[in-house]
């Protein structure tokens, strides 16, 4: 069975980030974004992705390093995104395995297209089966949208399974409290205007209380101070 296409972002500029996954979320995509080649590696070893969107200047491990790398036990399309100009860093990164590149800045819609080109040429790589998300002695089926612990499910309500597919979705970027409204409005078929801010933060207190060891001191579904909240998986 054919699902969703998900797409992982690699890119340490919060804003180029953010802009991309909502952009391609807008447009059919499941999307997971990572700060850095770390942060990305972590997600890897959890999910399966159609494609990879990956920013070639980083700090620390560099686009072009960690595209060799994966590309030793991968076979996940990879799309690099390079400065304006950079001949050297586009066909570096072809070299080490990359299946296109693209310059900042550049147009939205030719990233959409370029995407659908790579996921055309690949129809075999797009992601069969359950993907699951881990929360320690927790893990989410995204497909399903349930959580188990070990053999044993976890009962969420509707809305703490609707928080859930939101934030899995987006799962290691920031979600607004003002996206939560609009997406939680959205997902329950609702007037976004009938879920308020104060609502929010208690349907997130109960969400935490089942999937962390201690909700007061939250390690996956982090608060980040003035922006919202993201859920950090492992």
């Amino acid at each position: 069975m054919q699902v969703q296409p998900h797409i992982l972002i690699v890119d340490d500029d919060e804003r180029i980030r953010g802009l991309m996954q909502k952009f391609l979320v807008r447009n059919g995509f499941l999307v997971t974004a990572a700060r850095d080649a770390a942060h990305a590696r972590r997600l890897l070893a959890g999910l399966e992705f159609s494609l990879i969107v990956l920013d070639v200047m980083m700090p620390g491990e560099d686009g072009i390093s960690l595209t060799r790398d994966l590309r030793r036990k991968l076979t996940t399309p990879i799309m690099l995104l390079t400065a304006r100009g950079e001949t050297r860093d586009r066909i570096e990164g072809l070299e080490a395995g990359a299946d296109d590149s693209l310059a900042k800045p550049f147009e939205p819609r030719e990233l959409l297209l370029r995407i659908g080109a790579i996921l055309r040429r690949a129809p075999q790589l797009t992601v069969q089966g359950p993907k699951t998300l881990n929360l320690g002695p927790l893990r989410y089926e995204m497909e399903r949208g349930e959580l188990w612990r070990g053999e044993a499910p976890v009962r969420l309500t509707a809305t703490e399974a609707a928080l859930m597919r939101i934030f899995a979705g987006r799962a290691g970027a920031v979600v607004t409290r003002a996206e939560l409204i609009e997406d939680l409005g959205r997902d329950r078929g609702t007037d976004p205007a009938t879920a308020q801010d104060r609502a929010i933060d208690v349907q997130i207190t109960r969400l935490r209380r089942k999937i962390e060891a201690d909700p007061r001191e939250p390690r996956y579904l982090q608060t980040v101070r003035g922006a919202g909240y993201m859920l950090a998986p492992e």
